[in-house]
């Protein structure tokens, strides 16, 4: 798994208990996907809207914490999503 979707694999693991659809978006992350893009594309509405939603804030966060290489990958995703 490269590194942007492990960042995104950790950070749905924290939602994995209050959202049934960051459940859906965890296991599609466990499937052998080769890349962001692959991965973007498995992505249906509703999951690329939970994505959007969540991201920002995570993005933010990871900022905060001056994780700059963490900020980044997160940053490269949402901005394939949008």
């Amino acid at each position: 798994m490269d590194t942007t979707l492990g960042y995104l694999r950790e950070i749905l693991s924290n939602y994995t208990d209050k959202h049934a659809i960051s459940r859906e978006i965890y296991k599609k992350l466990e499937s052998k996907l080769d890349d962001e893009i692959s991965f973007v594309r498995s992505l249906d509405q509703e999951q690329t809207q939970f994505l959007n939603d969540i991201l920002p804030q995570e993005i933010e966060h990871a900022l905060d914490e001056q994780d700059f290489p963490r900020t980044s990958e997160l940053n490269h995703i949402y901005e394939l999503l949008i």
